[in-house]
């Protein structure tokens, strides 16, 4: 049985998966404990200052703006996370690439002494970097644009190389094995709709925003895609 540290790390994680409030009942099963010690595990969090919204018979809440302390990271764990950041080192853009060099510092500073040199000298390796071409100018941007649910317009070339202008609204970004491909909602089309991020030969941010949610855009791409939820 993991020790109480362990225990209420896991706890705390499966409330930070959540969006809706989860029953005691529920997180209780999921952690194997009785519902009595998952009342005190609650109370010991918030002891720790986690804002955990709700009560008994109502269910549990992590909101937003809890800040995990140093915490014990799993051989697996860093061995996942040094995987992902030099994959993204490898290839993403640049931004992207410095980001996650910056990420491994931090999560370094806080990884147990005796962990391994999961940073240093890894044991899981990637492929050598792909030729980014003009990828690091538009990626930055697209995922600006994304964050901010703002239009964009593209001056693109399209599959038989013949310019085109669009106004979409990018939902996603795919890394694929040999390009990015952006998923968007195209105004010319008026469907959703795939952009090779190599074909954009000029990209400019609108100051106008979606005038639907990003997250229902994207849920509408996933199904169409045939893809889980």
């Amino acid at each position: 049985m993991p020790g109480r540290a362990e225990r209420l790390l896991e706890l705390l994680q499966a409330l930070r998966g959540r969006r809706t409030p989860v029953a005691a009942a529920t997180l209780a099963q999921d952690l194997g404990v009785s519902l009595r010690t998952l009342y005190r595990d609650i109370q010991a969090l918030r002891g720790q200052g986690a804002d955990i919204a709700g009560e008994a018979g109502l269910g549990y809440l992590l909101r937003p703006g809890f800040t995990l302390p140093p915490l014990m990271f799993t051989p697996e764990e860093l061995d996942a996370l040094a995987l992902g950041a030099r994959w993204v080192s490898r290839n993403g853009d640049v931004a992207l690439a410095e980001a996650a060099a910056r990420a491994m510092v931090k999560i370094a500073a806080v990884a147990p002494k005796d962990s391994g040199e999961f940073l240093d000298a890894p044991t899981q390796l990637v492929p050598a970097q792909r030729d980014p071409g003009r990828e690091n100018e538009w990626m930055p941007r697209l995922r600006e644009a994304m964050r901010a649910a703002r239009k964009v317009a593209l001056a693109y070339v399209d599959a038989k190389g013949a310019p085109t202008r669009r106004v979409i609204w990018p939902i996603a970004v795919g890394f694929l094995r040999e390009v990015r491909m952006v998923a968007a909602w195209c105004e010319t089309r008026a469907a959703l709709r795939h952009f090779r991020v190599d074909r954009i030969d000029a990209l400019e941010i609108l100051s106008e925003r979606f005038p639907r949610r990003r997250r229902a855009l994207l849920s509408e791409w996933r199904k169409a895609e045939g893809l889980s939820a």
